[in-house]
């Protein structure tokens, strides 16, 4: 459920008709969350409410976007909604794990929140496990997209424009029959079932995802949100001087809390 910041406890909200939704799968390396991140950061979005539910593990800290020690101690949830109205989009932030045998009911919740607020699309940003690509799978780019049936026939020609590849479907018996191929995105969490739960009730969505390892995931944030990028061109790309090359990354603004994203350093005492 949606509760806006001000309002207290009427969940009536903001109405986003029109409005992008922009969202992250809590998979593999946090690769969506991490960029989600940059966007919520260099667009500079502005918070208007949380999404309430009981899906995710409850969690609670600090301002993730501080600038200043005004607004460091500002409380931030485990899911977060974030609009940018000059650009019709509205961001949930997801800063928390799913709890077991919640998949489900959070994507009924979320697509029926959708659905009551009229947004126009949704974007998941979502990643896989590298290790588990197929050998169609290791060849060219790591980046992937999906599109529901309703979203193709709106930007289906977009992507082949862009020159994008869509994800492959892989075979259901490996090695018995290569006839059967299904849907595989292991570590993208709740990819599948909201593609496919979108797919079925006629939600415009797609999904961009990238092919990665956990560890030091930062480099696949940027990589996945320049990608993002070049389909919705939320900000300018500028040329590089050094190689005339065009390099968004440098103009993506890291949030505050990325300086803990391994934890603090090592105490100087232990040595």
């Amino acid at each position: 459920m949606f509760i806006p910041c001000d309002r207290g406890g009427d969940s009536a909200g903001p109405d986003f008709k029109g409005f992008t939704l922009l969202m992250p799968a809590v998979s593999v390396g946090n690769v969506g969350q991490l960029a989600i991140d940059l966007v919520i950061s260099t667009l500079d979005m502005t918070k208007v409410g949380y999404f309430y539910t009981d899906c995710l593990v409850p969690m609670v800290g600090n301002n993730p976007y501080a600038t200043a020690e005004e607004n460091s101690t500002e409380l931030s949830i485990n899911a977060e909604v974030y609009s940018l109205p000059s650009k019709k989009l509205v961001v949930l932030q997801i800063r928390s794990p799913f709890i077991k045998n919640k998949y489900r009911p959070f994507c009924e919740t979320l697509l029926s929140w959708v659905k009551s607020s009229k947004c126009a699309r949704v974007i998941l940003l979502s990643s896989s496990h590298a290790y588990q690509r197929d050998d169609e799978q290791l060849l060219g780019t790591p980046l992937r997209y999906l599109l529901t049936p309703d979203l193709e026939k709106a930007v289906g020609g977009r992507m082949k424009e862009l020159n994008w590849k869509e994800m492959e479907k892989v075979a259901a018996y490996p090695g018995i029959s290569d006839t059967d191929k299904v849907l595989h995105i292991p570590g993208g969490g709740i990819t599948k079932l909201l593609f496919t739960e979108s797919c079925s009730e006629g939600i415009q969505m797609a999904v961009l995802l990238k092919f990665c390892s956990e560890g030091d995931n930062i480099p696949d944030a940027f990589v996945l949100v320049n990608y993002l990028n070049e389909w919705l061109q939320l900000i300018k790309s500028e040329v590089s001087t050094s190689n005339n090359s065009t390099d968004p990354s440098s103009q993506w603004k890291i949030p505050s809390s990325w300086r803990l994203l391994f934890g603090n350093g090592l105490p100087p005492a232990l040595f």
